[in-house]
């Protein structure tokens, strides 16, 4: 016997039904969607053996709501069960049909309405709906099911509303799959709306209770997502705690993705704080153990440590331990280092005579040759790091992956026809003398401009890169 079915038989019991009675007469449909509900609370707290168990109740209760009849509906458990079915993942035509069967009273009849947009993806619909209906006028277990639907529906429309409805379906459903999804979606909510504090404090009661549910990976999307966003109101010493009650494996991956998002922002501190936390400090390990920690490390401060220390740090990094998206990041970080130490090309006017008239000597061909071979390989990195998003790193659970936004850097205008045959007739610009063919000018001017075209650079990298 597997140990799914050992759950279902475990459940049944705890039900007070015996195999007898199955034999004799079927089961209720209240009693089956409570069996359901009891299997989803075990996979709330990290059961994930439950989970096929779940799926084998849903067709179970799906059967029997189809060869119901209106008069199985007298018992007003039955009909509270309908409609949690139906907020629990059960087939909206089956849903549908049941209710076609019974005489439905205003209130419920909007909650059927309501279920079957929210359903069916028509959440206008779905709030008009629902709108009247105060889920803590209803029975626990309905009014659970409706707050987190409606909290779900308003989230962008009305972000503070939403998230007391989802303290409202918390309430009337403690310690179930409700609260897990609940705690989950205000996270996400609190990051919309900027608000650290109510951030903070979902995500530590979710940590505290949910961490081993089968869809923590999508808290953990929030979470990463939320940090980024929320760095200048939320202290490390906060995210700290929060990750703290984590187990070290989870721990790490956090922090590596918290690190990679912030250093494609360029968040510089707050990657290195990252980078530094995703090492055990237990385990007496270093960022050079895990590629990614260093190479994040080092992409947060290419533009403020000194050049020579990056491009010692990036030459010890074993690319062959990165994802395709890494090394793209890393071969661009390369070749921007070795741009900004490789000395710049002459002026004509600083040439020899002979030479500025004719041809430029072997060697400033080859510099610029060089140069431009650096610049289309910086290049083709961006584009080839721009779809990356991050699944190749170890996942916080096995549901759902991290799925950064992306972000790709917008086509130029193109230059309408009158301007190119404008620019076609006028002669071409004038060479920039330099700074020693003016004396009055600052000796410092070519060098600055130089190092911000290779600022903006980085600054193109970056803004191209996955979010």
């Amino acid at each position: 016997m597997t140990r799914a079915a050992r759950i279902l038989g475990l459940t049944l019991l705890g039900l007070g039904v015996t195999t007898s009675a199955l034999a004799q007469d079927p089961l209720q449909p209240y009693q089956m969607v409570r069996s359901l509900q009891l299997v989803q609370d075990r996979l709330a707290s990290g059961d994930h053996a439950a989970l096929p168990m779940q799926n084998k109740l849903l067709e179970m209760a799906d059967a029997r709501f189809r060869a119901s009849k209106s008069d199985d509906f007298k018992e007003p458990k039955n009909l509270r069960a309908l409609l949690v079915y139906g907020m629990s993942g059960g087939n909206p035509a089956t849903v549908k049909g049941a209710a076609g069967r019974i005489q439905l009273d205003e209130t419920n009849q909007a909650i059927v309405d309501g279920i079957l947009d929210y359903l069916g993806g028509q959440p206008g619909p779905a709030i008009a709906a629902l709108q009247p209906i105060d889920p803590m006028t209803l029975s626990p277990d309905v009014g659970a099911f409706v707050a987190l639907i409606k909290g779900s529906l308003l989230a962008i429309d009305d972000p503070v509303q939403a998230l007391k409805l989802l303290d409202q379906a918390r309430l009337l459903s403690p310690g179930t799959l409700v609260e897990e999804a609940a705690l989950r979606r205000s996270v996400a909510i609190a990051t919309t709306n900027g608000d650290a504090a109510r951030f903070a404090q979902a995500s530590t009661q979710y940590v505290e209770r949910y961490l081993l549910s089968p869809y923590a990976s999508q808290f953990a999307d929030s979470f990463v997502a939320g940090v980024v966003t929320l760095h200048m109101a939320l202290s490390q010493d906060k995210l700290a705690d929060i990750t703290s009650m984590m187990d070290t494996e989870r721990e790490r991956v956090i922090y590596l993705r918290i690190a990679r998002r912030a250093a494609i922002d360029g968040l510089n501190e707050l990657s290195a704080f990252a980078s530094t936390k995703a090492v055990p400090e237990d385990k007496g390990a270093t960022q050079a153990d895990d590629p990614r920690a260093e190479l994040y490390a080092s992409l947060s401060s290419i533009t403020s440590a000194t050049v020579d220390d990056i491009r010692a740090k990036l030459k010890t990094i074993d690319r062959n331990r990165l994802s395709p998206g890494d090394r793209s990041l890393l071969d661009a970080a390369q070749q921007i280092t070795q741009e900004v130490v490789a000395p710049p090309i002459p002026a004509v006017f600083d040439l020899p005579p002979s030479t500025a008239a004719g041809s430029q000597p072997k060697s400033n061909v080859a510099a610029q040759e060089k140069a431009a071979a650096a610049s289309d390989q910086a290049g083709k990195a961006q584009a080839t790091a721009a779809p990356d998003d991050g699944s190749d790193l170890p996942p916080v659970e096995d549901a759902i992956s991290e799925r950064p936004a992306t972000e790709t850097a917008a086509k130029p205008p193109e230059t309408p026809p009158s301007a190119i045959q404008d620019a076609a007739t006028q002669p071409p610009p004038a060479t920039i003398l330099p700074a020693s063919a003016n004396g009055g000018s600052d000796t410092t001017d070519a060098a600055i401009a130089d190092m911000k075209r290779k600022l903006d650079k980085i600054d193109l990298l970056l803004g191209a890169s996955p979010q």
